[in-house]
C-alpha cells in the first residue's frame, strides 16, 4: 500500500479496528478514513453505497462486526447472523461496485467444526458441525469468506480473508455478560480484588483449551498480509500455541493480585474442547506474533484500568 493511500478501517472503535487503526498511523499511511456507528451504519445498504461514492477508498480494512463471547451469542442469535450479514454484504459489495484496490475480511476461528483435527487447518473448514452455541456468528463469518471467494471469482477483485485466532488487548470489550473469556477474567478478579471476596466462580471446568493473540500483533499480520497475500482462501492469524482456562485464569489473578480461591462450575457451559490454530501457511510467509501471553495481559490490565478511571 502506498503510503498516501486513501484506506477506510471499517470498525476503527472497536479492539481489532482500533490496533489496525493504530498500526497505520506508526507506519506513517496519511488518508485514513474511519466512520462512527453512529455517522454511517453499516448495516444500511443506501447509506454504506452513498459512502463508497462519496470516498472512493483504495483499501479497505474491514473489521466492523457485532462480537461477543458465549453467552452474548447464544442469547441474541438472531441480532449475531443478521447484523454481520448485513454488514460485510454492503461493505464487501460496495468495495466492488466502486473498484476498491484490495479488501480485507476479517473473520473468526469460530468458523471451523466443533470436533475439527487440531491444529485447525485452513482445508477444515466446512468439513463438520459447528459449535452450536456460536452458530449464527460462525455462518456469518463463513458466509464473508465465500462472498469474498465468490466475487473474486466472478469479478476478479482482490478480496482477501484473514481468520485470527482469540483476541484481547487494548479497547476490549469487558461487559460482565457479553464479553469473551479473558477480558471477563480480567474484570471479574480485578471486581474481587476490590471488594476483597474470599473466591471467584469461573464457568465451566477449566479443561478447555484456548490461543489467545493480543489484537496489536493482529493489526501487524493485517498489514502485512495486506501487502503480501492475495489469495483465494482464507489464512489463519493467531501464535501457534494454546493454554488452558484454568492456567489463564491462574495466571490472570496472579496478575491482577487478587489472593483468594478459584472454583470452577462444572454446570456452565465449557463451549469448543480445544480452539488451536495452524499457523504454518503464515509462518511460511515470513510473519510470526511477538507479543507474549503474559505481557499482553498486563497491558490490557492497565488498559482496563485506565478506562474505569476514566468513567
Amino acid at each position: 500500500m502506498d503510503k498516501k493511500a486513501k484506506i477506510y478501517v471499517a470498525g476503527h472503535r472497536g479492539m481489532v479496528g482500533s490496533a489496525i487503526n493504530r498500526k497505520l498511523q506508526q507506519l506513517g499511511y496519511e488518508n485514513i478514513i474511519t466512520r462512527t456507528s453512529k455517522d454511517l451504519d453499516l448495516r444500511d445498504q443506501n447509506a454504506v453505497a452513498q459512502f463508497f461514492a462519496l470516498e472512493k477508498p483504495d483499501f479497505v480494512f474491514l473489521a466492523a462486526a457485532k462480537v461477543g463471547g458465549i453467552v452474548a451469542n447464544n442469547t441474541y442469535r438472531a441480532d449475531f447472523i443478521y447484523e454481520n450479514l448485513a454488514i460485510q454484504n454492503n461493505v464487501i459489495h460496495q468495495a466492488h461496485v466502486h473498484q476498491v484496490e484490495k479488501l480485507m475480511f476479517l473473520g473468526s476461528s469460530c468458523i471451523y467444526p466443533k470436533m475439527a483435527p487440531q491444529p485447525l487447518k485452513e482445508d477444515a473448514l466446512l468439513t463438520g458441525l459447528l459449535e452450536p452455541t456460536n452458530e449464527p456468528y460462525a455462518i456469518a463469518k463463513i458466509a464473508g469468506i465465500k462472498m469474498c471467494e465468490a466475487y473474486r471469482a466472478q469479478y476478479g477483485d482482490n478480496f482477501i480473508s484473514v481468520m485470527p485466532t482469540n483476541l484481547y488487548g487494548l479497547n476490549d470489550n469487558y461487559h460482565p455478560e457479553n464479553s469473551h473469556v479473558l477480558p471477563a477474567l480480567i474484570r471479574r478478579f480485578h471486581e474481587a480484588k476490590e471488594k476483597q471476596l474470599d473466591e471467584v466462580v469461573i464457568w465451566g471446568s477449566g479443561t478447555p483449551m484456548r490461543e489467545f493473540l493480543y489484537a496489536d500483533d493482529l493489526a501487524e499480520a493485517c498489514v502485512f498480509l495486506m501487502d503480501r497475500y492475495s489469495e483465494s482462501g482464507f489464512i489463519n492469524v493467531g501464535v501457534g500455541e494454546d493454554i488452558s482456562i484454568k492456567d489463564l485464569a491462574q495466571m490472570i489473578k496472579e496478575i491482577v493480585g487478587y489472593k483468594g480461591s478459584l472454583r470452577y462450575d462444572s454446570s456452565k457451559p465449557d463451549g469448543t474442547p480445544r480452539k488451536l490454530m495452524d499457523v504454518n501457511k503464515l509462518h511460511n510467509l515470513g510473519w510470526k506474533h511477538t507479543t507474549a501471553l503474559e505481557e499482553g495481559i498486563i497491558l490490557a490490565y492497565q488498559d482496563f484500568k485506565s478506562k474505569l478511571q476514566q468513567d
